[in-house]
């Protein structure tokens, strides 16, 4: 997970009486991985930090308060999904690194699918949506890595963005900290954001399959925005300085999921008319 926050989490597009539960199930995973990802704590520190949020998850009076939380909610969904994302934290805690595309793969399946697999469970959703959700969440960990490379490089020792493809490119590992990227790293980025962007095309099946407007209005604006901050990376260079989406693209954003939510506007057409006003 991010730093920084891309995309908006339990905004007012989520239904009312389910936004405690999206921002209990997000304090728990923003937290616990903070811990992972903090650069003071040892890896064998990281991890009995890590052994204390699942606890909470158990119901142990003792474990961390974010835990019992989730844990006293009523559905079995939040401490499931809140467990594999530790899984992936204690990954990170360890140091890891993805050597190929798949190994990323399977990291992002544990650390941000499950988030979007939650908001499925949580709205009811049938399973039809499982695959498209997990596309989009696979390209939204993918994005914020590599706005986060040269800082997981420096402060962490970690790289995201496959090895194999670095090397193939001509470049090292440690390109990843100078202050700017060299033609070769450039090629890997951009190779990175192919994938990306066909994760992303896989995921605009997702608004329509979704049985909540409002899911589907947040499902949509998340599209949108991706697809942007996609569009930011190809333009700019992540390692010269943090590339973010701006509030502009925020508030168009927003104004694509009122259409979906107030008018009925399909989020295809929605984001149709977007991508042709931008092209």
């Amino acid at each position: 997970m991010s730093q920084s926050e891309n995309f908006p989490v339990g905004s007012l597009l989520i239904r009312r009486d389910l936004r405690p539960m999206v921002h209990v199930f997000y304090r728990f995973a923003r937290d616990s991985d903070d811990v992972a990802d903090d650069p003071g704590l040892a890896a064998e520190a990281k991890l009995q930090r890590l052994a204390w949020f699942e606890a909470g998850l158990d119901g142990d009076s003792d474990g961390a308060p974010q835990g019992l939380a989730l844990a006293s909610l009523d559905r079995p969904e939040p401490s499931h999904h809140a467990r594999q994302l530790l899984a992936a934290f204690r990954w990170d805690a360890r140091g890891g690194s993805c050597a190929t595309w798949g190994e990323l793969l399977a990291y992002c399946e544990d650390s941000a699918n499950p988030v979007g697999r939650f908001l499925l469970n949580l709205h009811d959703e049938g399973r039809a949506a499982r695959v498209f959700s997990d596309q989009l969440c696979t390209a939204l960990q993918v994005l914020n890595h590599l706005q986060d490379l040269r800082a997981d490089h420096l402060r962490l020792g970690r790289h995201y963005l496959p090895a194999d493809w670095i090397v193939g490119e001509g470049a090292r590992l440690d390109d990843l900290g100078a202050d700017r990227l060299s033609p070769q790293l450039r090629r890997a980025v951009d190779r990175a954001l192919d994938q990306c962007d066909a994760l992303l095309t896989g995921a605009e099946n997702l608004p329509g399959v979704l049985r909540s407007r409002r899911l589907a209005a947040e499902a949509t604006t998340i599209l949108w925005l991706a697809r942007r901050l996609s569009r930011h990376l190809r333009e700019q260079d992540p390692l010269a300085g943090r590339v973010a989406l701006s509030r502009l693209d925020f508030a168009r954003a927003g104004v694509l999921g009122a259409l979906v939510v107030l008018r009925g506007q399909t989020s295809a057409q929605a984001q149709r008319s977007a991508w042709e006003e931008e092209a």
